[in-house]
């Protein structure tokens, strides 16, 4: 990736649409301990929940990156990994995982889990991500198409293109795929290099 990646500086507060799921809170041992609605979760310093995060690769062992659609309450416009959400009550995180893939994507995919690990970033006065994250590498069956709804862009990029990108412009990606991407290339790598040819 040769030239700087755009920046959408549209509203962040700009509304959703329809219902609006529940989070699953957690204490520091991932227990449940309640449920909140999505949007008061993310005010002021974010409450402690559980949520995804997915990267996926294809056979040429690249990974996609996604735009953050304007519609976004946190990092509008940011660049991101393929996929990141919550699963709802009574739902497992990797079929959550599948499911938002399925909805934003349009695509199936193989997931593996990588680890778990806990972080709270903030975004302005605007609210706060604060979760209890699991990680998944995965690798899709199809053609991606996204919904414009959740992605504004997205493309595919070289593991070391992604990372000398995120180091030369590291405020136009949002804090958790920097903070995955770190550990992935660090811990886990070679292993899904390894992994695509089955």
């Amino acid at each position: 990736m040769n030239q700087a990646l755009p920046i959408n500086t549209a509203d962040p507060r700009a509304p959703g649409s329809g219902r609006e799921d529940l989070l699953i809170l957690v204490d520091e041992a991932d227990r449940d301990i309640g449920t909140l609605p999505k949007t008061e979760g993310h005010l002021g310093v974010g409450t402690l929940h559980r949520a995804f995060s997915v990267f996926l690769f294809d056979t040429e062992g690249s990974v996609l990156i996604q735009q953050r659609a304007a519609g976004k309450m946190l990092w509008p416009g940011y660049w991101s990994n393929a996929c990141c959400s919550h699963p709802r009550p009574g739902e497992a995180v990797e079929a959550a995982a599948h499911r938002r893939v399925r909805e934003e994507l349009h695509v199936e995919c193989r997931l593996s889990f990588l680890y778990k690990f806990r972080y709270q970033a903030r975004f302005g006065d605007v609210g706060a991500e604060h979760e209890l994250c699991y990680v998944y590498a995965g690798y899709p069956n199809g053609t991606i198409e996204a919904d414009p709804a959740e992605i504004a862009d997205h493309r595919w990029i070289a593991p070391t293109d992604l990372t000398r990108a995120i180091a030369a412009d590291p405020d136009h990606f949002s804090p958790w795929m920097k903070l995955e991407w770190q550990r992935i290339t660090t811990d886990f790598l070679d292993g899904i290099r390894r992994d695509w040819g089955r």
